[in-house]
């Protein structure tokens, strides 16, 4: 791994070809269809080489920036802006994410959530989001911040998704958090190559 790296003065540089090489051996890899020219179409070549991984896994947990629209770069890598709940149907969304990063998009069902935020009265606020897993319904009331997601609701998700020895580890992206779910060796192995370390969402 290091062997691939380029070092000139302080800045680390590695192709972007073997950086996408280096996230395949980790089972992170583009969606069909989608090519390096997509990527190129949102970062210049050398933004995404001067420092490896750091701006092509922002891009993995993106869509492209070109039609057609709503194309993700990468199912297994989602870029989770924090900073998105405005209307009834956003906790759905963030669920149908969730869901799509561990592999089984259909795995919780019937997911519905009603949200109605009041910014001048929090505690009027009403919102709550509902799914089934298995022959089991479950209902969470979500505790209203603006338009900010409730990360202990996000959490409560996390946990009746993660299986097969799995977890959802996060880098963090500003206000917003890149998320993958990995086992603890591939998270190991992605963090050494992002040279920083990934911590699950929900700590052990």
């Amino acid at each position: 791994m290091v062997k691939l790296q380029r070092f000139i003065g302080d800045i680390r540089t590695l192709k972007l070809e073997a950086q996408l090489d280096e996230l395949a051996k980790l089972g992170l890899v583009l969606n069909s269809g989608i090519t390096i020219e997509d990527l190129l179409y949102s970062l210049d070549r050398s933004e995404l080489e001067q420092e490896p991984f750091e701006q092509l896994l922002f891009l993995f947990g993106s869509e492209v920036e070109r039609e057609p629209w709503g194309r993700r770069i990468c199912d297994r890598v989602w870029n989770f802006d924090t900073e998105c709940i405005v209307s009834t149907g956003d906790y759905v969304n963030i669920v149908k994410n969730l869901c799509l990063l561990t592999g089984k998009p259909d795995y919780l069902t019937d997911v519905v959530d009603y949200i109605n935020v009041d910014s001048t009265n929090m505690t009027a606020s009403e919102c709550w989001l509902e799914y089934t897993l298995g022959d089991r319904q479950q209902r969470w009331s979500i505790e209203a911040n603006d338009d900010w997601a409730d990360m202990m609701t996000i959490t409560y998700v996390m946990e009746d998704l993660q299986h097969d020895g799995k977890q959802f580890y996060s880098k963090d992206n500003g206000q917003a958090m890149i998320l993958f779910y990995l086992d603890r060796a591939t998270a190991d192995r992605l963090g050494d190559l992002c040279d920083e370390d990934l911590e699950p969402v929900i700590p052990s």
